[in-house]
This record gives C-alpha cells, sequence and structure tokens, in this order.
C-alpha cells in the first residue's frame, strides 16, 4: 500500500482550531463544560509513582483531556496538570503490568492519548520533558510494532474482528502520525495500521452487530472510528464510506437498549447493565452518516443518563474520559430526530439476532433472541478460510457466549428472564438453554469455547416474522453439542405478541434416549403455584410462567428451582479480581426419550397487578396451537414444526409454519 503525504499540525486540530474555539461558548458549550469538568476531576485524582498491578488506560485518555484543553483555552493550569500526568508513564519502565506490559491495551491507550499530548501541547513542554516523551513514545511504538509482526497470524495483530486488534493499532497509528516528522522509522507504524484496518473494514459483517455484545460494543467500536478519523486527518483519506457496518451499528446499538434506553440487553461478556453508551461514538456516527436517531440518543445521554453510568459502570476507564472525543466529534450541523416511526423490531442476521419491543416506551416488554456461529456467520467462515489458507488464528470469539437459541426478556422496567452478564468460563447451564444428558455445548467450560471447532459447528436462524407487532423466529443449533450425543434437532420456535407475551415451543430429538433440560434465568428463585405454574419477581416487574409441555401424560419432568453461580475477572489487567454473580434457574427434566417437546408462556406483569394469565396448549402431530388468555386479550398462536400450513384460518399473520390473531375480550 502506497504511502500519501503526511499533513502537517497538530493531529485532527490542523485547520479547525479557529472554528472549534469560536464555537466554545455557542453550539459546542455542552462539550467545553465537559471536557474542562473532566480536567477538574483529573485535578483530584493520586498519581502512582510506581507501575501498578491495575491498569493504566486512564493515563492515555487524562493526557488528551488536559492537551486539549490547554490548546484550545490558553490556561497554564492545564499544562501544569498535564505534565504531572505524563511524568508517571514516561517514567515507568513498561506500559501494563501485569498482563502483557508494552503489548496490549495499556500500551495501545497511552500511545494513542499520549501522542495526542504530544501534538496538541508538545511545544509548550520544558525541552527535557518534551524529549522524554518523545522518546518514551518512539520506544513504546516500537515495542508494540515489533510485537505485532511477531505475532502476526495469532492473538490481536490478526484478531480483525476483535477490540484488542482495533485499539492496539488505532494507538500505534495515532503515535506513529505525530511522530513520523522526527522519527521516519514511525512510517512503518501507520501503513503497518492501515494494512490492517483495510482488512478489518473488509472483514466486518454489513449489519452492524457485535457479537462481542453492547459494552465491548462501546469499548471497541470507537477505536475503529478513532483510527478513521486520524487517517482522515493526517493523510486526507476517508474510509467512512466504505464501511458498511460503521454506517449500520447505531441501529444494532439502538435495538440492544433496554426500554428504558439507559441499560442494556446483555448478551456476551458484559460487566454490567449500565455500561453500553459512548456519548462520542453516537456523535460522531450521527455526523458521518447523518443519522438523526444517533445524535438525538447522544443528546439524550448526555443530558439524562451520563452520570449514573459514570458512576455505576463496572468498565474501566469508563464514560467520562471520553470528554475530548465528545467536544471534537459533535458536529452541531448534524440532524437530531428521536425514535417516533423507528421500527420497534430488527433482525441483524450475521449474528441470527432477532430483537423486538411492543413500543419505544420505557415500561415497553422486549425480547432479544439469537443463534449463530461464534463471532457471527461471516467472522465464522472467514476465520476457518484463513486458518485453511495460512494457518492463522483470527478468530478470537472469547466474549461471545454459548447462548445460540437462548432470549433474554425485560418488561414493566425490569430484566424478567436474564443473560449472565461476564463470565469466565462460558456455560451454557448459565443461559435459557437447553441441556442434553446435563450437557451444554461442546467445548464449553473454558473461556473461548469456540476454539478449535470445526466450521461445520454452527447455529443459525432458520427463519423470522416481523409483521403486524408480531415476532417469530426459529432458532436451530444441534451441533454446537457433542457429536457424540446423537443430537438431531435443537429447534426453537420463539414468539412475541404485540401485547409482549412470549410462547416458546423447544422441538427436540436424538438417535438414542437423552434427558432434556429446559433452563430459565431470573435474577431472583421462582415461586411454584402448581400444575406448571411459576412466578418470579423481579423487582418493579414479575414473570408468569406456565409449562404446558410436557406433562404427566407425555414424558414426565422433573422440575426444580436451583442457585446457580457464576464466576469471572473482567479486568486480565488484575489477575487476581474474582467475582460471582448468582442467578436463579428453573430447570424442567424429562427422563431419557429420543424425542420431546417443551412449551412454554411467559407473561410479564407488573409486581402488584394480581390478574392471573391463563394458557393453554394442545398438540397435533406437529402443530403446536397455544391461547394464552391475559388482562382482557385472548390470543391464539399456531406454530407448524416443519414450516407447514397451520390449522389457523383467521389470523393477524399467517406465514410458513406460524400463524397468529389477537381478540380482545373487554
Amino acid at each position: 500500500m502506497t504511502a500519501t503525504t503526511i499533513r502537517t499540525g497538530p493531529l485532527l486540530l490542523a485547520g479547525r482550531e479557529d472554528e472549534l474555539r469560536s464555537e466554545l461558548h455557542g453550539v459546542r458549550r455542552p462539550q467545553l463544560r465537559r471536557l474542562l469538568e473532566e480536567c477538574e476531576r483529573l485535578r483530584g485524582e493520586v498519581l502512582p509513582l510506581e507501575p501498578p498491578n491495575a491498569s493504566v488506560t486512564y493515563f492515555g485518555s487524562a493526557s488528551a483531556n488536559l492537551a486539549l484543553a490547554y490548546r484550545i483555552t490558553g490556561q497554564e493550569h492545564y499544562l501544569t496538570e498535564l505534565r504531572r500526568y505524563l511524568a508517571s508513564p514516561v517514567s515507568f519502565p513498561h506500559w501494563g503490568k501485569a498482563h502483557m506490559p508494552d503489548h496490549d491495551l495499556d500500551a495501545a491507550w497511552l500511545l494513542h492519548g499520549l501522542g495526542l499530548a504530544y501534538s496538541w501541547a508538545g511545544h509548550a513542554l520544558p525541552e527535557e520533558e518534551r524529549t522524554a516523551l518523545r522518546d518514551k513514545l518512539i520506544l513504546q511504538g516500537s515495542r508494540m510494532y515489533e510485537f505485532a509482526l511477531e505475532t502476526e497470524g495469532g492473538w490481536w495483530s490478526s484478531s480483525y474482528w476483535q477490540n484488542h486488534n482495533w485499539i492496539c493499532y488505532a494507538g500505534l497509528a495515532t503515535a506513529g502520525y505525530v511522530l513520523r516528522a522526527e522519527h521516519p522509522e514511525a512510517e512503518a507504524w501507520t501503513e503497518r495500521a492501515k494494512q490492517n484496518f483495510d482488512t478489518v473494514l473488509s472483514m466486518l459483517n454489513d449489519d452492524g452487530s457485535n457479537n462481542e455484545g453492547v459494552v465491548y460494543w462501546r469499548y471497541g467500536v470507537p477505536w475503529i472510528v478513532s483510527y478513521l478519523d486520524v487517517l482522515k486527518a493526517a493523510e486526507g483519506i476517508d474510509w467512512f464510506p466504505r464501511s458498511s457496518y460503521l454506517r449500520e451499528t447505531f441501529w444494532y446499538r439502538l435495538h440492544q437498549a433496554a426500554p428504558d434506553l439507559e441499560r442494556i440487553v446483555d448478551h456476551g461478556d458484559c460487566h454490567d447493565r449500565r455500561s453500553g453508551h459512548c456519548v462520542a461514538l453516537y456523535y460522531k456516527l450521527a455526523a458521518e452518516y447523518r443519522i438523526p436517531q444517533a445524535q438525538w440518543l447522544g443528546e439524550k445521554v448526555a443530558r439524562e443518563f451520563f452520570w449514573r453510568e459514570a458512576y455505576e459502570s463496572g468498565v474501566r476507564p469508563g464514560v467520562r474520559p471520553e470528554a475530548y472525543q465528545e467536544l471534537l466529534w459533535f458536529d452541531p450541523s448534524a440532524p437530531s430526530a428521536d425514535l417516533t416511526g423507528v421500527p420497534t423490531s430488527a433482525f441483524f442476521p450475521d449474528l441470527g439476532l432477532l430483537v423486538g419491543r411492543t413500543s419505544w416506551e420505557p415500561d415497553a416488554t422486549l425480547v432479544s433472541f439469537k443463534s449463530a456461529p461464534g463471532g457471527g456467520h461471516k467472522a465464522w467462515d472467514t476465520g476457518h478460510r484463513i486458518q485453511d489458507e495460512k494457518g492463522w488464528t483470527t478468530l478470537n470469539a472469547g466474549h461471545h457466549h454459548p447462548d445460540s437459541g437462548t432470549f433474554v426478556l425485560l418488561g414493566k422496567g425490569a430484566y424478567l428472564a436474564i443473560d449472565e452478564g461476564y463470565s469466565s468460563r462460558k456455560r451454557t447451564e448459565h443461559h435459557n438453554a437447553v441441556l442434553v444428558d446435563g450437557q451444554g455445548f461442546d467445548n464449553e467450560n473454558r473461556y473461548h469455547i469456540f476454539e478449535g471447532l470445526g466450521v461445520e459447528r454452527t447455529a443459525e436462524m432458520l427463519t423470522t416474522t416481523l409483521a403486524e407487532g408480531w415476532l417469530h423466529g426459529v432458532s436451530e443449533c444441534s451441533r454446537m453439542y457433542a457429536p457424540a450425543l446423537g443430537i438431531e434437532r435443537v429447534r426453537r420456535h420463539l414468539v412475541m405478541s404485540p401485547a409482549g407475551h412470549l410462547v416458546i415451543v423447544d422441538d427436540l430429538a436424538a438417535a438414542t434416549p437423552r434427558r432434556w433440560t429446559w433452563l430459565l434465568q431470573t435474577d431472583n428463585p421462582a415461586q411454584p403455584g402448581g400444575d406448571g405454574r411459576w412466578t418470579a419477581p423481579a423487582g418493579p416487574g414479575v414473570l408468569h410462567v406456565r409449562a404446558l409441555a410436557p406433562t404427566a401424560t407425555a414424558t414426565a419432568t422433573d422440575d426444580r428451582v436451583v442457585r446457580t453461580g457464576v464466576q469471572a475477572n473482567p479486568t486480565a489487567s488484575t489477575p487476581g479480581l474474582e467475582m460471582e454473580s448468582v442467578q436463579y434457574t428453573l430447570q424442567r427434566e424429562t427422563q431419557a426419550t429420543t424425542t420431546a417437546r417443551f412449551v412454554t408462556v411467559l407473561v410479564p406483569a407488573g409486581w402488584d397487578d394480581h390478574d392471573e394469565p391463563t394458557a393453554t396448549a394442545t398438540c397435533d402431530g406437529d402443530e403446536v396451537l397455544v391461547t394464552i388468555e391475559s388482562a382482557g386479550r385472548h390470543e391464539v398462536v399456531a406454530i407448524h414444526l416443519q414450516a407447514g400450513v397451520t390449522s389457523l384460518d383467521r389470523a393477524d399473520v399467517k406465514r410458513a409454519g406460524f400463524a397468529a390473531r389477537t381478540d380482545l375480550t373487554e
């Protein structure tokens, strides 16, 4: 790839400083206030004089914030504070201590942030400090670059779908562009990063979904944007238009927002339920792709949700240090519009993610149902192709859980059927899944469960329907279990009605008799009510569970609720950190049988709603007919397990294998 002439001037600021300053007391006033408040917070931080075991990423963003504040206001005290924040990392012999020092996230964050600080304020530093900073950036950039070369085909150097790749190469590129005039060897860094991101943009899926989940979306995707922003500023090369992934990824994030828009749907490794917003990224996506809802959501988060996430988020360094990006990425000319008219359901085919909600109101019911191979279809297929051709390991989907065929249900302001969040050892039994002879997906009980599995070991969403307020999806994940189990079918049919009621039919088959265990995860223990009825309290909400099949006349079940502990260490920079979260699992288990069919209805309700929903099911060959009576609504759902024609004649929606209608009874 031919190098392009590098533009001169402060990186990201050249040619726009006067315009920025002219807007600081007008359209950028809120962003200026955020920046200066962040710098004020930094004054109160006690900095380590010796390299700590914990992450030091915050030095990078702190330096960028202080340098920008000094650059645009000229106030000397910001330079004084910047010098304090530069002194420690410049003196540390290595960037990062407990995990991959010099070669991973700590070093990347510092290369980016200290590189910007050198570009924006290096001229104002005492000569000795400026030289020390430059030399340290050269040393650390050289270490990072050499590691990338040495490990090509392994770890982040070629992990095109992973946040470590994006962060490390973005940091390396930022430092490289800043240093190229004084250190010509840094051109190799920027060219290496350019080659990497050229590949990354071609490898990312087109629908904007992220196999690592919302938390790592907000942690990793901003670094793709950071790189493209730096590339555009330094070389005049604009790669934003070529990225279908970035053009669509806001919609993935929006549909993975909880009904209150503040919390998240937590598929994948998620530190908590509140870490998911990135105001700066919303602004940038709005600016580049003219997405009015992205601008609106960025403004709403900044105004209403920001500080709660800042204080409660388990992700470090968190949202507060992104102030410099918020100021630079905000485009006052970008259109802004709320969610009026935005569809309430969507399907993201690469991740096999089907999601829908009853409305955009905070008390709406939301279901998120997914089924795909590790990393999503494109990454899975492409990663195996590269493995065959080059022997490289490029797909590191350690944050992707064994959750194909599973779902998360939120409603009435509560998490009703949950995902476990972050886990160090991924297990199917942590999800709303099905076990076979007590076993989950093959290769589980480790961090990266998809590593080493053949390309044929996939799951998929066979069909989807989104019409007239109804949502219907059919997943198939039998190939995710150990071949020795002889499983022929693990097929889940999931329906959400316009009222937010779920019908779930699990159609299961194996070559030899197996015990089938149906799992439902809740925050609090479900209470039995007899005759297959359970009630799971969830703060402002409650989930009514109606187990309609198997029945005593078919294959008997053994039902129970157990305490499930999930262990996690969400940061490799602190090896001794171990946390346990607790959830409760409703288990319904059959006797050994070659085929089984679970039919379940889930009805969300408010905690003080004492109306008991009723549900019945009849099975006639491959057709299952479910009726629900709740809150003055009579709903009928017909599912044909082989995608044939259902017997339900009058229907609001009718598709192959699915039909449904609602009758108001009041």
